[in-house]
């Protein structure tokens, strides 16, 4: 019997013999061979028409079709369907994908395919059932997902995607996982509305019991272990709620604390004891001797522009060292941290013996270079606007790179910022800073200047959450005074030579920099500033915030800030170099709108000020989150010292600019978190000012901590 496969390679190699030299006779044609040879034709060129959302060079990387390749109907349908796909996945549901074919001089195929894109379907509601313990505001601040509001045209985050639906269920569990209910489960569904052409995204929470953390307690079989000293790691304290972050925080603290008293193999775990009864979890920490595994390679894949040891620095292990879990984890968030990359994922497969590991980091980069020209307003400098050039990643090497030219109604700007955040490879950062800066004459200011400087300065990490930068530079500064008669403090094209050398500490407590809700944030400089000066400058500012009402977006804060100049020549603080405090202080004010000035109404500046502020800011009921709106209201106090100034020069004080030591205000404000930085609205009402202060109802300035 001849075996089938034996009877197939036969017959495949009598039909190429036959193709090869056909026998005398009859033309007998090999159907299958020509219809094959008929539908080999070869794509000359892909366009695409009616796309708007989608660039060519994306649907281009959607498609098998390509120039030079081979068409066919079946790759064709399913290139189409891909398309289509594509957009259906952003939020167009309505979408259309046609395709044609046009011959070519060449005898080749070109393919055009057809997209009618129509209108993207949008969020029309997220809501929630059972949500008793946290409001809907407060859920879906934490969601990817977003209601469409007058901003999505430009963010497109309200487009309907099941994955981002399943990652909004996840993050929602662990909002309640992290604030005292470790059982809460969410499910949620979907719904369009063709009428609309939007969804309804319904979210249904079982949230289970609150719970809270009871006793702490920390074991070991660790010999010589200071147990004391792992106390501080510990963030699950006795009353606070159930957190499954904090529980996972001290685990990480713990295991890493132990490390630095060169236990490299501790391994940390959290026995909780559940009391249904009370609502309270028992914590304790065990600390045993973990296996003793060793990293064998580190391996690190996508990253096509980053070096390796940008990488490799933000780890705190290298091969050859113990296999830590808590540094490995500690790692992947420093890395996460640099901003260079939009995914970082961190795996471990056995190594080549028992006790080996093998690490394998894999990056995803984003761009790090913004190039750009934006504009805006304030009240204070009037028609703003800049062209920057920011590089984080300069060279792949993880350096930050700026150079910008800035013109206002007040003047202009021409900066240049580089830094290296790993000088000679320690933990230690390095850079230069240089300017040239022109101040024109305006309504608050009698006299212009050119100022040309720059600096070099090394930041130091002193703890988690203090750090230390050293400073020193010079400056040379010209006074511009158009109209000399209004001056008699400086004189037209006079020259200020300055050296300058300090530090400042900085305290950053807060749990998030860019939306703080609670927690310190602290700085405090002091500099030497000689040649033509001999002073002493020194200025302080904090903000303390706490959240009013827990998870419900009202935060209240307080603010305080003080500083002064000491003169060490005797011959008094020019007034170039003193204070000019204004709305930064004590809303209500124009910049350099309060304080001493001389009888011509020419101002002086402030050798001494102080400056305190409470404020609540608070979601604005009935709008969206996704508009990023949020109110305040607040109340500011600042001193001024009036009794000593700056340098007169035979001028006298006017006093009515002294009468009133304490200025007060109160207002409201409008906080808008939009997509080019945070901007606020102040609206103030000045409860008390000096006489010849100059105040402002309104102005519109960039947020900041201060």
């Amino acid at each position: 019997m001849i075996h089938p496969t034996k009877l197939m390679r036969g017959a495949l190699l009598a039909l190429a013999i036959l193709g090869a030299a056909p026998l005398a006779g009859p033309s007998i044609p090999l159907l299958g061979v020509v219809t094959a040879q008929a539908q080999e034709q070869l794509v000359g060129s892909v366009l695409f028409e009616g796309n708007r959302r989608f660039s060519d060079s994306q649907l281009l990387a959607m498609v098998d079709v390509s120039a030079s390749g081979i068409f066919t109907q079946q790759r064709l349908a399913a290139d189409t369907e891909s398309i289509r796909q594509a957009y259906d996945r952003d939020g167009f549901l309505s979408v259309s994908v046609t395709s044609r074919t046009e011959a070519t001089a060449d005898g080749r195929v070109r393919v055009v395919f057809v997209v009618n894109e129509g209108n993207r379907a949008g969020i029309a509601a997220i809501n929630f059932t059972g949500n008793n313990a946290f409001g809907a505001n407060s859920l879906k601040s934490n969601m990817l997902t977003k209601e469409t509001g007058f901003l999505s045209w430009l963010l497109k985050d309200d487009s309907y995607d099941e994955r981002k639906i399943a990652v909004d269920r996840e993050r929602t569990r662990l909002f309640y996982a992290n604030r005292g209910y470790p059982d809460a489960q969410v499910t949620s569904v979907g719904e369009y509305d063709a009428a609309k052409n939007a969804y309804f995204i319904n979210f249904t929470v079982n949230e289970g019991q609150k719970y809270e953390f009871s006793n702490v307690g920390i074991e070991t079989s660790i010999n010589g272990l200071n147990t004391d000293a792992l106390k501080s790691s510990v963030r699950t304290g006795k009353g606070a709620s159930y957190s499954a972050a904090d529980l996972q925080e001290s685990i990480e603290d713990m295991s890493y604390e132990a490390t630095v008293q060169g236990y490299s193999f501790a391994d940390v775990r959290a026995r909780l004891d559940r009391d249904v009864t009370n609502g309270t979890f028992n914590v304790t920490y065990l600390v045993d001797e973990g296996a003793r595994l060793y990293v064998e390679r580190i391996n690190i894949t996508g990253n096509t522009k980053t070096r390796d040891f940008v990488i490799r620095r933000e780890l705190e292990f290298a091969e050859g060292d113990p296999f830590n879990r808590a540094l490995v984890v500690r790692g992947r968030k420093n890395i996460d941290e640099l901003g260079f990359f939009s995914a970082v994922n961190l795996t471990t497969t056995q190594g080549s013996a028992a006790d080996k590991v093998v690490i394998n980091i894999a990056v995803t980069e984003s761009s790090t270079g913004e190039y750009g020209a934006t504009a805006g307003y304030s009240t204070v400098d009037g028609i703003l606007g800049e062209i920057s050039l920011t590089e984080r990643n300069f060279l792949g090497r993880g350096q930050y790179l700026r150079a910008a030219i800035g013109a206002s109604q007040a003047g202009r700007t021409f900066d240049f910022s580089f830094t290296e955040p790993r000088f000679m490879g320690l933990k230690v950062s390095a850079g230069v800073d240089a300017y040239h800066r022109i101040s024109d004459e305006t309504s608050s200011s009698v006299y212009g200047s050119q100022a040309t400087g720059g600096q070099v300065r090394a930041g130091i990490p002193l703890t988690d959450d203090l750090s230390a930068t050293l400073f020193a530079g010079g400056e040379r500064k010209i006074i511009i005074d158009k109209n000399p008669a209004d001056s008699t403090l400086v004189k037209n094209d006079q020259e200020f030579y300055k050296a300058f050398a300090g530090y400042t500490l900085t305290w950053n407590g807060l749990d998030d920099t860019k939306k703080p809700t609670e927690g310190l944030f602290a700085t405090f400089t002091q500099q030497y500033i000689g040649w033509d000066h001999s002073l002493i400058k020194s200025e302080a500012r904090a903000r303390y915030y706490v959240p009013i009402i827990q998870d419900s977006g009202i935060v209240g804060s307080v603010r305080g800030q003080a500083g002064i100049v000491n003169d060490l020549s005797g011959n008094g603080v020019s007034t170039v170099e003193a204070f000019s405090p204004g709305s930064q202080l004590i809303r209500g004010f124009e910049g350099g709108g309060l304080g001493p000035r001389i009888q011509n109404g020419q101002y002086l500046g402030a050798v001494a000020y102080a400056g305190a502020s409470a404020e609540v800011q608070f979601p604005i009921p009935g709008l969206p989150e996704s508009y990023g709106l949020t109110g305040a209201v607040w109340a500011d106090a600042a001193w001024i010292d009036g009794n000593n100034v700056p340098r007169l020069s035979g001028n006298t004080v006017d006093p009515n600019s002294i009468d009133v030591p304490i200025r007060t205000s109160i207002g409201a404000s409008l906080i808008w978190d939009s997509p080019f930085g945070p901007l606020r609205g102040d609206v103030a009402h000045v409860l008390n000012k000096s006489t010849t202060d100059r105040t402002q109802v309104f102005q519109i300035t960039m947020q900041s901590l201060f």
